[in-house]
């Protein structure tokens, strides 16, 4: 193994952020797209909770936190080690803890005996707190995409594609249109570059082709 490789599902936020950070940070990793129905043998034998993210170095090593494969990609950006600062990580655990809990019991109602409606209003109140922060900066950070919008971004967008119309409504302008941006920005795009699922025999995929800057 000369590069990492990283064991991915496109659609999975915890994934997404990853695969952003790694775009962000220029570094090359051979892409594993997951079947999350039949995930590989190979995932599971060097990260046996069987969850996507997962990162192996070249080294042997493993990373399987996804917030933790983002930290890994700044630190491979030694020319500019402050590249996605600030790194805000207690607004990203509330992203995390909080706000993931309601957004699955909204997005999730049938797997829950609970009131969607009510954990939708939960998770709006933490959307309000982002937009009252994008007041006046393009991003959480400030001006530039920094390791909280990446780490966020992909869980506003699960909740906002959970039902559009209610979502396009809010009087959340400042996160819609930070949102908006995200949405049409050629990292997204080729963060969500779609890849079949990965097989054994396959030649590698390397991630991204060329680099994002």
């Amino acid at each position: 193994m000369t590069v990492p490789i990283l064991y991915s599902f496109r659609r999975c936020p915890y994934a997404m952020r990853a695969r952003l950070s790694l775009l962000r940070g220029d570094a090359v990793v051979e892409l594993r797209e997951v079947a999350l129905r039949a995930k590989p043998a190979a995932m599971v034998d060097v990260s046996p909770k069987a969850t996507v993210p997962v990162l192996v170095l070249p080294d042997g090593r493993v990373i399987d936190e996804s917030l933790d494969i983002m930290r890994w990609a700044q630190s491979q950006h030694g020319h500019d080690s402050d590249w996605m600062a600030p790194d805000d990580e207690a607004l990203v655990a509330v992203n995390d803890g909080a706000f993931k809990h309601h957004l699955d019991r909204y997005k999730y109602a049938d797997r829950f005996a609970e009131d969607p409606i009510d954990h939708r209003a939960a998770a709006t109140d933490f959307l309000r707190g982002l937009d009252a922060r994008l007041a006046g900066p393009v991003a959480l950070g400030g001006d530039r995409l920094s390791i909280a919008d990446l780490a966020i971004l992909p869980f506003v967008r699960q909740f906002a594609e959970t039902d559009r119309r209610y979502f396009d409504a809010l009087p959340l302008v400042d996160l819609q249109r930070w949102l908006a941006d995200f949405l049409a920005s050629a990292l997204f795009e080729r963060a969500m570059a779609k890849f079949a699922p990965w097989q054994p025999e396959d030649p590698p995929v390397m991630f991204p082709a060329q680099s994002s800057r």
